[in-house]
């Protein structure tokens, strides 16, 4: 987060509704959020991957070594193929689906094959070409990397990305893609594309893959967050794919709304959204700031300025153990109810706002924190608690953890635009660095009093977004 900077008009936070009445305008999502489901699918808990006794895809891949990530891909080009036989023409007019005309496999350590698009020489990546329809993947580097690092459904999410863009191809005026669409906006519909096809097999209609709600969503979410964009990268470079906050964006609009909603993905609504922008001229730390007493002054001036029309007392913030006396413990931050105070361990938060080590994490090494914006995000979940029980709602309920991720996300926004004297401001990066804590199994911004999280990251990152795009009045009408 940044300090300082310009002031913009005033943008009220509908805190005295958060926890009351809807605001004007909602639509009611197609399905009810909360703990206990996703996307209207039940939580599942299994081991995802390659079923047992798949049938052997009938494709030819040039240049297959046989290996298991080859033969993750392979399934699942044959596997994403199958969902589009049956969701082209039921989705788009009986459209009729046509498989792509070559695939390729290749090591990016050592091969130089040509496509239409190019050398593969040196080319970590996986793409679909147009010039000759094909899906051609680095089995070398980058595939193996991310099985490691993520588990086998990381491939094949890599791989539905890339056939989304063989669909553009496909659908063509359908779905609004032109020379001149951006780049970042043919990226959210490729992402929403795998989105549509991982409901299909977390529906269980699959003949090569099984993915349960909660793992083996968690995995593909993870993943996605591995491939953003850094930090600071402007929604117009020609090779923008998105933040964190944005991809996970459109693969849940996907998966929770189909293949029509990914192709009404345009330049105007998608740029509406899109969190994805260049650090602020004032923002000298690049959106890292310190963790230090100033800064927790600034979030406790912020949190009050944002939910002050709540009409109840927020709570203090006291450096401490970052436990209650007698009282709740999720350290590093605590609501303590009996005094209404958050207590913090300074130096454990310190820790996890320093800056990301990015290098450390292509290698797959622990290094650095999370950034400044989990440090903070946390803080703010605790003192969401302790709001939440001064209007009297539920702060012990699965459904309390997800609510808390709902209003550090409309507080997110409010962030965007501060007002009053509030000096702190939302930087870029700043939303994928709590997706980040959300993601970890002990992150505190979807727990509630006690610490207990849903299951399911997906319902997690959902509902941080949830409050940023829809605004805090949504938090207690969708997590009741």
């Amino acid at each position: 987060m940044s300090r300082g900077g310009r002031r913009y008009a005033l943008v009220a936070l509908v805190a005295a509704t958060v926890l009351g009445t809807a605001a004007c305008g909602d639509k009611t999502p197609p399905a009810t959020p909360g703990a206990g489901n996703v996307a209207g699918l039940p939580v599942t808990h299994f081991e995802s991957g390659l079923r047992s006794g798949a049938p052997k895809p009938d494709l030819t891949v040039k240049n297959a070594s046989g290996g298991e990530d080859d033969q993750l891909a392979t399934a699942a080009i044959a596997d994403v193929q199958a969902y589009w036989s049956e969701a082209l023409p039921a989705e788009f007019g009986g459209k009729r689906f046509s498989p792509v005309r070559s695939l390729l496999s290749y090591d990016s350590k050592h091969d130089t094959e040509d496509t239409a698009c190019g050398s593969v020489k040196q080319l970590v990546n996986a793409f679909y070409c147009a010039g000759d329809d094909s899906v051609a993947w680095d089995r070398g580097v980058l595939l193996p990397m991310l099985r490691k690092r993520f588990g086998p459904m990381s491939v094949v999410t890599v791989l539905a990305h890339e056939f989304g863009h063989a669909i553009q191809y496909r659908l063509g005026p359908a779905a609004g893609i032109s020379k001149s669409t951006p780049t970042v906006v043919k990226e959210q519909q490729a992402d929403c594309f795998a989105g549509g096809y991982f409901r299909w097999v977390a529906e269980d209609k699959s003949k090569f893959y099984r993915v349960s709600t909660a793992e083996g969503l968690d995995q593909i979410l993870a993943a996605m967050f591995f491939i953003r964009d850094q930090a600071g990268t402007s929604a117009t470079d020609r090779q923008a794919h998105g933040t964190a906050f944005d991809r996970t964006y459109a693969f849940q609009a996907g998966f929770e709304k189909g293949p029509k909603e990914c192709a009404g993905m345009n330049a105007q609504n998608v740029q509406k959204r899109l969190t994805e922008r260049p650090f602020d001229s004032g923002d000298k730390g690049k959106g890292d700031a310190r963790f230090d007493e100033r800064r927790v002054a600034d979030v406790k001036a912020s949190l009050d300025e944002a939910f002050k029309g709540a009409g109840v007392q927020g709570p203090q913030f006291r450096a401490g153990s970052g436990s209650c006396a007698g009282g709740p413990s999720t350290p590093p931050a605590s609501y303590c109810p009996d005094d209404n105070t958050v207590n913090f361990d300074q130096r454990a938060l310190e820790r996890l706002a320093e800056p990301v080590d990015q290098e450390a994490e292509m290698a797959g090494k622990a290094g650095g924190g999370l950034g400044d914006f989990a440090a903070f995000a946390e803080l703010a979940s605790r003192y969401a608690i302790g709001v939440q029980k001064g209007v009297g709602a539920s702060i012990d309920t699965p459904n309390a953890g997800l609510r808390t991720a709902c209003l550090v996300g409309a507080w997110a926004a409010f962030s965007n635009h501060p007002t009053g004297n509030v000096k702190l401001k939302l930087s870029s990066g700043d939303l994928d660095e709590a997706i980040a804590d959300l993601l970890r199994p002990d992150g505190l911004v979807s727990a509630n009093v006690n610490g207990e999280r849903p299951d399911s990251g997906f319902d997690r990152v959902e509902a941080l977004r949830r409050g940023y795009l829809e605004g805090s009045s949504s938090c207690s009408k969708l997590y009741a």
